[in-house]
């Protein structure tokens, strides 16, 4: 029987270190919990290697992956995706969501106001937890989950999360 690694070492207090990606064209909302050690290295979503977000959403819209931060912000606008995540602050151990703990959420409204956003998503069950619990009662607007694109998925492959992830081409 496996066992689920358990985030070890004390936990940090952080506040989320980047804005959310979007602009007054976004009408799809996509919503993570907090940003990985590797994405707050870099100041921007999904940093790190491993996770599939972005060769996933990069294959749903038919495009080569954007390498660079620029280049990343400029496929979510393109194609009328928004990136933020639930969380504004709280307690976590390196990147582990088990250990997340004293959250804080981040105001979304701003951005739900501020542009049409017809579709609201979270990625994995962790972000859409914290979605129904500190933003729902804020907004009134439902979100759908979607499998997570974390490595630490695997029971979702590439082809399985395509299948799921490509709502977000059609709203």
């Amino acid at each position: 029987m496996s066992r689920k690694r358990e985030a070890s070492g004390p936990a940090d207090h952080l506040l989320h270190p980047f804005p959310p990606a979007w602009n007054a064209q976004s009408e799809v909302l996509i919503l993570g919990s907090f940003p990985s050690v590797k994405s707050r290295e870099i100041a921007f979503f999904y940093g790190h290697p491993q996770n599939r977000f972005w060769p996933l959403v990069s294959a749903i819209f038919g495009e080569t992956l954007p390498p660079t931060v620029e280049e990343k912000r400029a496929f979510l606008l393109r194609h009328h995706l928004a990136l933020w995540d639930v969380i504004g602050e709280c307690s976590i151990v390196g990147s582990s969501d088990s250990s997340i703990r004293d959250v804080t959420p981040n105001d979304i409204r701003p951005l739900l106001e501020g542009a049409p956003v017809r579709a609201i998503y979270t990625n994995g069950q962790t972000a859409f937890r914290l979605y129904q619990k500190h933003l729902l009662p804020l907004t009134g607007r439902e979100a759908v989950c979607l499998p997570s694109t974390s490595p630490a998925n695997a029971a979702w492959s590439m082809e399985r999360l395509m299948g799921a992830w490509s709502v977000i081409r059609s709203c």
